[in-house]
């Protein structure tokens, strides 16, 4: 194992992952050729080195069961595209900037596109080694196998349009609409632990809380709160540090809880309810630029009224997930 010191600039490749329950949170995960692994939807516990920017691309395509051959409202499809880029504060502190945007695609051909609302994040990260300290600029690969921990902080600006109409003039569905009209706003931590081989170890948990919108026609809608807690485990198939190449596998558990929403002051039917999803995939990444892909599947559910929620998460045939991002 070596001892020397290695720095950041050299090794590590940003790996930026969002997950889109329910309404698209942007989660991070990052790595280097040598070292921790990093999942594809859960947030692993590593900063971006100092003074150095990521920018990021990632594709999350849904594709949702159908129950009926007639046109009748039901969602076949939705593509959820984020661009993202942050900086490295310090070795610490990271913040980012996210822009969404979402492709929605109904049965009865009325179909929705444009960019979502603008969401920010700041990440704190942390290490222990004989006590809880703030993550050094430089560790050694042995310094990598300590716990490391982030905390972050979320939210997101009503800068996308929550008022789209439908061909006769009226409002389309709230869960339609490419904004909130009001920010949202999310609390996150994360557990990262590599054991010094192959395998690494990741864990998060965060909350989502959305502040009630008014719509142009009177009507108000609250999202429903959302609890993520997902687990990872990571494993390098393949690594080539001379050449800064790495393949890792990836396997996933994502839970979901979605609270009911509110609308109008009513609880919302067909809305809210928990889910498990089980996401393998690898993850491919060759000096500081780097892509992944995979597939999530709904595993378990327990949705409210779950005959009625066709085209919400959970009633998903699959997603599929694609991320390319780079380290300038």
């Amino acid at each position: 194992m070596k001892k020397s010191s290695i720095k950041k600039y050299s090794l590590l490749l940003a790996l930026c992952t969002s997950a889109f329950a329910h309404h698209g949170v942007p989660s991070i995960s990052i790595a280097g050729v040598e070292g921790p692994g990093a999942p594809l939807e859960t947030s692993s516990s590593a900063t971006l080195p100092e003074g150095s920017f990521l920018a990021y691309m990632k594709l999350d395509h849904a594709d949702y069961k159908t129950y009926t051959s007639a046109r009748d409202g039901e969602s076949k499809s939705s593509n959820y595209f984020m661009y993202g880029l942050g900086y490295g504060i310090r070795p610490y502190l990271s913040a980012y900037m996210f822009v969404p945007y979402y492709t929605k695609t109904n049965d009865d051909a009325f179909n929705t596109s444009d960019f979502h609302d603008l969401s920010f994040q700041v990440v704190l990260g942390m290490k222990y080694d004989d006590g809880l300290m703030l993550t050094p600029k430089s560790e050694s690969l042995d310094d990598m196998q300590d716990w490391h921990f982030t905390t972050s902080f979320s939210f997101s600006l009503p800068s996308g349009n929550s008022n789209k109409k439908m061909p006769d003039g009226s409002l389309i569905d709230p869960g339609m609409q490419t904004g909130f009209g009001e920010p949202s706003f999310m609390l996150g931590v994360s557990a990262t632990k590599w054991f010094g081989n192959e395998w690494t170890l990741v864990g998060e948990l965060s909350y989502n809380t959305f502040l009630e919108n008014t719509y142009k026609d009177g009507s108000k809608m609250h999202f429903g709160d959302e609890v993520r807690a997902n687990g990872a485990l990571s494993y390098m198939l393949y690594s080539k540090p001379s050449s800064k190449f790495r393949l890792d596998f990836n396997m996933e558990a994502n839970y979901l809880y979605l609270g009911r929403d509110v609308e109008n002051g009513i609880a919302a039917e067909a809305t809210g309810g928990e889910m498990v999803y089980l996401t393998p995939g690898v993850r491919a990444y060759y000096k500081t630029t780097s892509i992944a892909v995979g597939v999530k599947l709904p595993t378990w559910t327990n949705l409210n009224e779950e005959d009625l929620q066709q085209g919400s998460e959970g009633k998903e045939n699959y997603r599929l997930l694609f991320t390319f991002s780079t380290l300038f």
